[in-house]
C-alpha cells in the first residue's frame, strides 16, 4: 500500500487547508490499489454531524466496490473512499440538527460511500439521522461492527414480515449479517434455523439458533427434512438465491443480498435488501443500540489494524473464514 504523509493541501491561491487521512483508491483492482490518502477535512453541513472516526469496519461490500464489481461504482469520482461503518467522537453539529447528542459523545454511523465520503477516514460528515450513540460499555471498534450489518439484518427481517412463532432460516449464519439476523429474529419471537460449518456450530448455537444444520449446497433440502412444510421466511446471507427456494413453504418470502430479485415459484417471493433504504431510519438504528445494551445483540470484532494495513485486511476478508469484523483504527 502506498502512503502519503502530508498534513495539508495548498490551493493554487496559496491557502493551506486542513486535511484528513483516509483509505481509498484511484483505480479499481485488487487489495493493492488501496492507498492512504490526504483529503480535505469535511465540515458538518446543514442537517449533518461531523465525526472524528476512531474505527471503521471492513465489509464484503467494500471489497466489491474496490474491485469495481458493483455496478453502482462505475461512475464514482476518484479518489474513492470505501467504508459503510464508523464509530468515534462527535465533533461538530450542523445547522438545523435537532438531537440530544452533544459534542464529545461517542457515536456510530452508517455511511453511504459516494466518492470521497466513505467511512475509511479520520473525519466524516453524515446526516444526523444516520448516527446514534455508541452502546454503553462498547468500544468504538466494537460499535463500528454494528451499523451496516445490523441495519441490513433488521431490514431483511422487516421485509420477511413474519409474526412471532413463525420459523425463519438464516444462511451464512456465522457471518456478521447472519449473526445479527439470528439474534434479532429471536428477539422478534421467531424460531430460527441456521447453517454452520463444524467449527462454527457452537457460535451459531450461542447466537440463539434453535436448529443448526450443516452448511453446504444441500442446506435447503436439510431444512425441508427438519421442517417438512418449509420455513416461513429465509434470510439469505450465503447468497443461495434461487437455490434457496426448496427450503421455503408455499407463499413464503426470501430476503436476498446483493440485489438478487427474480420471479419465484409456488408463490414464494424474493425481496432484495438495500440497506441504503434504512440509512436514515434513526429509530430503528437506535433500537439496535438499545438491543446491544440489553444483551440481545453481540458485537464481534475479529482484528483491529491501522489504516496502512487496509490492503491486508481486504486480503484476509476475501480469503474467507473471518468471524467478526475486521476494524481499521484511525
Amino acid at each position: 500500500m502506498q502512503s502519503h504523509t502530508h498534513r495539508g493541501i495548498r490551493r493554487p491561491e496559496g491557502l493551506l487547508i486542513a486535511v484528513v487521512k483516509a483509505v481509498g483508491l484511484t483505480e479499481f483492482g485488487g487489495p493493492e490499489v488501496l492507498r492512504v490518502l490526504e483529503l480535505p477535512e469535511p465540515a458538518a453541513g446543514p442537517g449533518e454531524l461531523r465525526i472524528r472516526v476512531h474505527a471503521a469496519a471492513v465489509n464484503p461490500t467494500d471489497t466489491l466496490r474496490r474491485s469495481g464489481a458493483r455496478a453502482d461504482v462505475k461512475d464514482v469520482p476518484m479518489p474513492h473512499v470505501l467504508g459503510m461503518d464508523a464509530a468515534g467522537v462527535l465533533e461538530q453539529i450542523g445547522e438545523g440538527v435537532s438531537t440530544d447528542l452533544r459534542v464529545g459523545d461517542h457515536v456510530m454511523a452508517i455511511v453511504l460511500p459516494n466518492g470521497v465520503h466513505g467511512a475509511y477516514a479520520e473525519r466524516i460528515a453524515v446526516p444526523a439521522e444516520s448516527a446514534v450513540r455508541v452502546p454503553a460499555g462498547a468500544t468504538d471498534a466494537e460499535a463500528a461492527s454494528l451499523p451496516m450489518n445490523g441495519l441490513t439484518a433488521r431490514l431483511a427481517l422487516d421485509l420477511l414480515d413474519l409474526t412471532p412463532g413463525e420459523t425463519v432460516a438464516v444462511t451464512g449464519a456465522a457471518g456478521a449479517v447472519g449473526g445479527y439476523a439470528i439474534q434479532l429474529a429471536k428477539a422478534d419471537g421467531l424460531r430460527v434455523i441456521g447453517d454452520a460449518a463444524p467449527r462454527d456450530e457452537p457460535l451459531v448455537k450461542e447466537l440463539g439458533a434453535d436448529i443448526v444444520l450443516p452448511r453446504g449446497d444441500d442446506f435447503p433440502q436439510r431444512v425441508r427434512a427438519a421442517v417438512p412444510e418449509g420455513v416461513d421466511g429465509l434470510v439469505d446471507g450465503a447468497l443461495f438465491d434461487r437455490l434457496a427456494l426448496p427450503a421455503v413453504r408455499d407463499g413464503g418470502r426470501i430476503a436476498t443480498l446483493r440485489w438478487f430479485s427474480e420471479a419465484g415459484e409456488r408463490g414464494i417471493s424474493f425481496h432484495p435488501v438495500r440497506v441504503g433504504e434504512y440509512a436514515r431510519e434513526h429509530a430503528k438504528f437506535d433500537r439496535l443500540r438499545q438491543q446491544v445494551e440489553d444483551g440481545h445483540l453481540t458485537l464481534r470484532v475479529a482484528r483491529i489494524v491501522p489504516p496502512e494495513q487496509a490492503s491486508d485486511a481486504h486480503r484476509l476478508l476475501e480469503a474467507g473464514g473471518v468471524r467478526g469484523r475486521l476494524i481499521l483504527q484511525f
